[in-house]
């Protein structure tokens, strides 16, 4: 009997699976928002208050239903500079500063999706998103190597045998349990033993608490968030300080964010809506910036445990975000007893179903710029940031496309029995390909009549105009007669003299310019 594992169930979610699944989600957060939060520089408060905020204005605004937005790394990374910065400037200063860039950002953003640039996802190649959930795979799992760390040092010993054997275990129950029932997320039911494995049997082990401690927090039981206007001067100084940050910060949120919707459009084989998308992260960082979270984009790790738990609709993340805030003011004694290995389990998981394993089974089928996009992709996201990561990217595989169409410009040289000569071209003409484009013209030897065909052409920007017009006046200079047929209307009004040498051909296209009366002449035909 042949067993097919599949990571993603695509089945549409019921209200129980959403709900079971935003629990599940919930409890993959807190350690998640609290190590980005010191990561940033700011109280673990902070971040799940993001988390919170993040999560529940995306889940019920947002253009992808079942996608999980919080505080991230990626983001994170970005704030520690900020942060550092605005202390300089004040005492406690950075946290205000902070909070004010998040209000920019969120303007950004919504301002990105208000003007429709989310469709601008789309130019992002197969390559650049197969080297994207690779590095988001290997960042995901680096992430979580550091919870072997006890007050900064690797665990080692019992502890360490501790930790792996609960990590094991964990994701054994994960790995079996959907073999036999999927009644309740495999995530939440291997949270649930291991927790009550550590707990009923007295094990000491790294817990949620224990972490925050030795990160310099106390717990994560806190109030409801506060409004609050930021604390800062209102200056021009104060917005050329803050505002390169926020341009950063809201690039690197929509790039993360876009990319994950069409991840999860791609696993659940549906489609989401990526200007929605923005103007709901950017109205989620916007609250953020006034109630004190410190904001963030999609979450590509949670995103997958949600879809992989069965949460499909916008209940999943709804009920994840309000659990959260139900962890910070209700039950954080018991949240904070969750074993630290039962988490990391959940992610090792996440990283087994992101990474994108066929990548070696096409290595040696697909193009070799192919492999090589996938590799930089791949190793900037885990260097820098995925920003970056996809920007360079995009920019290869378009260098890449136009070196290819470069060199696709043929043409086709014949001398009909009049002696005029045709040159029948072939290909896109654009910048890249008008150097080898003007290299298959003849000028002093070719005939006192000349026809260029563009029918099997295509003229792509401004700079296969200027080549046309240069050179239609070589030819001029010459003394030469230059025909040029098949053009659309909005390339003839670009070339210079377009009515004395655009020639068309009426019958074969009605709806262009006609000046061939001197053509007819030439090959014994009486003009109409």
């Amino acid at each position: 009997m042949k067993f097919d594992f599949k990571f993603i169930d695509k089945k549409q979610g019921t209200i129980k699976d959403d709900i079971l699944s935003g629990l599940t989600v919930s409890l993959a957060l807190v350690p998640e928002a609290v190590a980005f939060a010191f990561v940033a520089g700011v109280s673990p408060i902070v971040g799940l208050y993001g988390a919170f905020m993040m999560g529940l204005i995306t889940s019920i605004f947002g253009g992808r239903p079942g996608m999980i937005s919080g505080a991230t790394g990626a983001m994170a990374v970005v704030m520690v500079a900020l942060v550092k910065q605005g202390n300089e400037m004040g005492e406690a200063m950075g946290l205000q500063y902070l909070f004010a860039t998040l209000i920019l950002v969120g303007i950004i953003q919504m301002s990105a999706g208000f003007l429709r640039l989310g469709k601008f996802i789309r130019l992002v190649p197969h390559s650049v998103m197969m080297g994207f959930v690779n590095g988001l795979a290997i960042v995901i799992f680096l992430s979580q190597l550091n919870m072997f760390k006890s007050g900064g040092e690797w665990l080692s010993g019992t502890p360490l045998y501790t930790m792996l054997g609960l990590v094991a275990g964990t994701m054994l129950i994960m790995a079996v349990l959907p073999k036999i029932s999927k009644a309740i997320p495999a995530a939440l039911v291997g949270i649930l033993i291991t927790s009550a494995v550590v707990i009923l049997g007295g094990i000491e082990t790294e817990t949620v608490k224990s972490f925050i401690q030795a990160g310099g927090g106390t717990g994560i039981k806190a109030g409801l968030p506060n409004f609050n206007i930021p604390i800062i001067p209102i200056s021009f100084e104060t917005f050329r300080f803050i505002f390169p940050y926020a341009l950063i910060l809201a690039a690197i949120g929509l790039i993360e964010s876009l990319m994950t919707m069409n991840l999860v459009d791609e696993l659940t084989e549906t489609r989401g809506s990526g200007n929605r998308e923005c103007v709901a992260q950017g109205a989620a960082n916007f609250v953020n910036g006034f109630f004190g979270g410190m904001g963030g984009c999609a979450m590509i790790g949670q995103s997958i445990i949600n879809i992989k738990s069965g949460g499909r609709n916008r209940l999943s993340g709804i009920v994840a975000a309000v659990s959260l805030l139900a962890f910070i003011l209700f039950a954080s004694t018991y949240i904070e007893m969750v074993p630290i290995a039962a988490l990391v389990a959940v992610m090792f998981m996440v990283v087994i179903g992101t990474f994108a394993w066929s990548t070696f089974k096409i290595i040696d089928k697909i193009p070799l710029p192919d492999v090589i996009v996938i590799a930089l992709v791949t190793i900037l996201t885990v260097i820098f940031d995925l920003a970056i990561a996809v920007l360079a990217g995009v920019i290869v595989s378009a260098l890449v496309f136009a070196w290819e169409n470069a060199i696709r410009i043929r043409a086709r040289k014949r001398i009909d029995g009049h002696g005029i000569k045709h040159y029948e071209i072939y290909g896109p003409l654009f910048f890249g390909s008008t150097t080898l484009f003007n290299s298959k013209f003849d000028i002093q030897d070719d005939p006192d009549e000349i026809i260029i065909d563009f029918q099997d052409s295509r003229i792509m920007d401004q700079s296969a105009i200027e080549a046309i017009n240069k050179l239609a006046e070589r030819y001029q200079k010459e003394g030469k007669t230059i025909h040029l047929r098949h053009l659309s209307n909005d390339c003839i009004k670009l070339i210079k003299r377009a009515e004395k040498i655009c020639d068309v051909n009426v019958v074969e296209d009605p709806n262009y310019f006609v000046s061939i009366d001197n053509y007819k002449k030439l090959i014994g035909e009486t003009p109409k």
